[in-house]
């Protein structure tokens, strides 16, 4: 069972990691074209900062669930590594926890104002992107986070070719 999830879990992480690499690309190629249009044509594409910046929020927040499945936080912990282990493991737990209780709660906040987003069809203003599929990425993203970290928890995490746990 355990090996069906990691299984699902690797494929997964891989998904995301191409995703945001993907999101990251068009990111860096939009901003290419527009300073060659800009520059070499005197023409900008008027559009290409705010789509820019959907892509980025995209990536961010899709490579953000990679880095929760790996434990690699940014995390404030020089006290915390001064602990003693069994202390210090309580603590990671209790920082775990801590973040998935957080997420789950910006996940239920986030979906009125999704679900407002959709029905009045609400668009930015440069690129006219219907504003749900940017403020969407992140409790979906969140979403991904807490059930990648809550997988960790449960197995202990991906075991590297030295059996070493990754986080």
């Amino acid at each position: 069972m355990t090996d069906t999830v990691l299984r699902g879990v690797r494929w997964l992480v891989s998904f995301l990691r191409v995703a945001a690499g993907l999101l990251l690309l068009l990111s860096v190629t939009l901003n290419f074209a527009n300073v060659v249009g800009r520059y070499l044509f005197n023409h900008s594409i008027y559009w290409a900062e705010e789509v820019m910046i959907f892509l980025m929020v995209g990536c961010v927040f899709l490579g953000n669930a990679v880095v929760a499945w790996s434990g690699r936080q940014i995390r404030m912990d020089v006290i915390v590594n001064m602990m003693p282990a069994k202390l210090r493991e309580a603590l990671n737990l209790f920082s775990e926890l801590l973040f998935i209780i957080t997420a789950l709660m910006i996940v239920v906040f986030a979906w009125p104002v999704i679900r407002d987003l959709w029905e009045f069809d609400q668009r930015s203003q440069s690129a006219d992107v219907p504003l749900v599929y940017p403020q969407g990425a992140i409790p979906l993203s969140l979403s991904l986070m807490v059930l990648l970290v809550v997988i960790r928890l449960i197995t202990g995490g991906d075991p590297e070719p030295s059996g070493k746990p990754v986080h």
